[in-house]
C-alpha cells in the first residue's frame, strides 16, 4: 500500500466521518450491548501465558483510548495556559503594586536623612532610617523574584507548545489506523450478509479435538431421517 493510496483513504475517512449525534447515539449504544457480551469472559493476560486478544470492551478498544487521550489532553493544556496566564497577570499586577511602594519607601527615607542631618543627636532618626534601607533591600530582591516568576511562566507556556505537537501526532496516528482498518474492511467486504449465511462447523475431520463427528455418527443420523 502507497503513501499516496494510504493519504487518499485518510482523506475520505476524515471526509466521511462527520458529527452526526444519532450516529453517535447508535455507536454508543453498540459499545454497551458489546461490553455487556464481553463482560463475563476472562481473558488471562500473563506473560507467562498464551497470551490471546483481549475482549473488544470500550477500555481496550485502541482509537477510544488514543481518542480519550487527545480529548482530556487539549481540556487539559486549555486549563494549563488559562492558569499560567493568570500567573503572568498576576505577576505584572504586583510588579506595579511594588513600584508604588518603592516610591513611599525613597520619599520616607529621604526625610529620614534630611531629620539625621538636622538632629544629629536623635537616634531614632538615624535607627529608622537603617529600618528603611533594610525595607529597600527587600523590594529589591521581590521586584527580582517576580521577575524571575514572568520569565518562568513564558518558559512554561512555550513549553506546552510541545504538548499541542503531541497531541496532533496522536490525532495523525489515529487517522491512519482508521484508514487502515477502513481498507481491510472493504478488503474483507463480502456480498452475502453475514446474518445470512450458514453456520460453519465448530470441528471438522482433521482437526484435532474429540469433539469431531465421526463417519458412522454421520451415517447414523443419515438413517434416522431416511427413516422419518
Amino acid at each position: 500500500m502507497t503513501q499516496e493510496e494510504l493519504d487518499r483513504l485518510m482523506s475520505g475517512d476524515m471526509s466521511e466521518g462527520g458529527d452526526d449525534e444519532s450516529a453517535a447515539s447508535k455507536q454508543d449504544s453498540y459499545d454497551e450491548d458489546e461490553d455487556k457480551k464481553y463482560a463475563n469472559v476472562e481473558y488471562d493476560l500473563g506473560a507467562t501465558k498464551s497470551w490471546p486478544p483481549p475482549p473488544p470492551l470500550t477500555e481496550n478498544k485502541v482509537v477510544h483510548q488514543l481518542d480519550d487521550v487527545t480529548k482530556e489532553s487539549e481540556e487539559k493544556a486549555t486549563q494549563m495556559f488559562d492558569m499560567l496566564e493568570q500567573i503572568s497577570n498576576e505577576q505584572m499586577a504586583a510588579e506595579e503594586q511594588m513600584g508604588g511602594i518603592a516610591d513611599t519607601l525613597n520619599s520616607l527615607q529621604d526625610m529620614m536623612n534630611k531629620l539625621s542631618v538636622k538632629f544629629p543627636n536623635i537616634e531614632a532618626f538615624k535607627s529608622e532610617s537603617e529600618k528603611i534601607d533594610g525595607a529597600l533591600a527587600a523590594h529589591e530582591a521581590v521586584i527580582n523574584n517576580l521577575a524571575n516568576i514572568g520569565m518562568n511562566t513564558m518558559s512554561s507556556m512555550d513549553m506546552m507548545q510541545y504538548q499541542d505537537i503531541h497531541r496532533q501526532k496522536i490525532e495523525r496516528v489515529i487517522n491512519i489506523m482508521r484508514a487502515l482498518s477502513n481498507y481491510m474492511n472493504k478488503l474483507f467486504e463480502g456480498k452475502i450478509e453475514d446474518e445470512k449465511r450458514v453456520s460453519s462447523a465448530k470441528h471438522i475431520h482433521g482437526d484435532q479435538n474429540n469433539d469431531v463427528v465421526a463417519d458412522d455418527d454421520i451415517e447414523a443420523l443419515i438413517a434416522a431421517f431416511g427413516q422419518k
